[in-house]
């Protein structure tokens, strides 16, 4: 039997081997716009939505190939916000995944077509899917909420409400609830969108749903320790980043030995609701655990 942590490295693998072949060839796009489109989306990093979508599906016992289109689409909707979010409108950050973000690289309206781009090549690639549309109900019911998602109501609707708490005191309750829609959106909906097309039951849905949410903070909450006592050679991003943009951060609020306190009581809520799966959950276990125990 392959070690947990093996499974978690071939998707990554494969998935980086994979994604490539999703983006638009050159004949079809404008150089710039396609180079600008490659450069962020194969820049590498975690891949941790696709390996939450697979993790979901092997524990509802799918093959990890049917579901290759919807782990495409949430991380290249993933890149889109991470490219906009560097913007000098935005976070003005000038590193991501260890090297220069989008518009540092190329410049700042290639940038933000580029994103653009890559969050309509997200819904393309679940329309056209031909693993998906054999369940058309399932696969608009996986659109829909990947649209929510990334929308007024997820990430889109997290990152208006992060940007106006700059240079502001806030409680712990509000930026849980910022993240809940910037980060944790997108994580819920790559371990919901695997039990929709399973046809999983209602109490399998909300368990995965509650399960992504827990983890999605987890991975925030310890995010925000990372910016305090990371080196950016190791986590690809500047160091302190937070801190100079009076950027309110869980550290801040209620300090480290609390904040590693709250990560690993959302890691225990996210283990504590796998037991209603009924495949093999010890990659949803090993994900929930990285969550609170990583260097980047």
């Amino acid at each position: 039997m392959p070690d947990t942590a093996d499974i978690i490295k071939s998707w990554q693998v494969r998935f980086d081997k994979i994604l490539p072949g999703y983006l638009p060839e050159s004949r079809q796009t404008p150089p710039l716009l396609r180079d600008a489109m490659l450069y962020s989306a194969t820049a590498g990093g975690k891949r941790i939505r696709p390996m939450f979508v697979y993790a979901s599906g092997r524990a509802l016992n799918l093959d990890e190939r049917s579901l290759d289109s919807i782990a495409v689409a949430i991380e290249l909707i993933h890149t889109y916000s991470l490219i906009h979010d560097d913007l000098p409108s935005m976070d003005d950050d000038d590193l991501r995944r260890g090297q220069l973000s989008c518009h540092r690289q190329f410049d700042e309206a290639t940038a933000i077509l580029a994103g653009d781009a890559l969050q309509a090549l997200a819904f393309e690639i679940l329309a056209d899917s031909d693993r998906l549309s054999r369940q058309p109900r399932q696969q608009l019911e996986i659109i829909r909420g990947l649209a929510r998602a990334c929308g007024a109501s997820g990430m889109a609707g997290g990152q208006v409400l992060d940007l106006a708490s700059l240079g502001k005191e806030i409680s712990q309750q509000e930026l849980e609830d910022i993240h809940a829609f910037k980060t944790g959106a997108l994580i819920q909906v790559s371990t919901v969108a695997p039990a929709i097309l399973a046809s999983a039951t209602a109490e399998q849905n909300d368990s995965l749903s509650r399960y992504g949410r827990a983890t999605g903070l987890a991975f925030q909450v310890f995010d925000d320790l990372l910016d305090v006592t990371g080196s950016s050679d190791v986590t690809g991003k500047p160091s302190q980043a937070d801190a100079a943009r009076s950027k309110p951060a869980f550290p801040a609020i209620i300090g480290i030995e609390k904040s590693i306190q709250r990560s690993h009581e959302l890691r225990d809520q996210a283990l504590a609701e796998l037991q209603h799966l009924p495949g093999e959950t010890d990659t949803l276990e090993w994900l929930a655990a990285y969550a609170v125990d990583r260097d980047r």
